[in-house]
């Protein structure tokens, strides 16, 4: 078992919840609620690994907060 992390948002106009996998092609989705959201992002990763495990250009390490004045 692999774990990926997704980046989430919430888009504004569409009040859909965004789901993406970083330097893994193809792994996003969308979805009304935060659990369908995990569902949908669950079933795009399973279907993009039946052809195998993805060559990714990195690893996602984490966030920074920056403060502008």
């Amino acid at each position: 078992m692999t774990a990926y992390t997704a980046i989430v948002e919430k888009c504004f106009d569409t009040k859909l919840y965004v789901g993406y996998v970083p330097n893994f092609p193809g792994a996003h989705t969308q979805a009304e609620t935060l659990d369908e959201l995990y569902q949908n992002l669950y079933e795009v990763i399973e279907m993009l690994l039946e052809d195998g495990e993805p060559s990714l250009g990195a690893k996602f390490i984490g966030t920074q907060t920056v403060m502008v004045a």
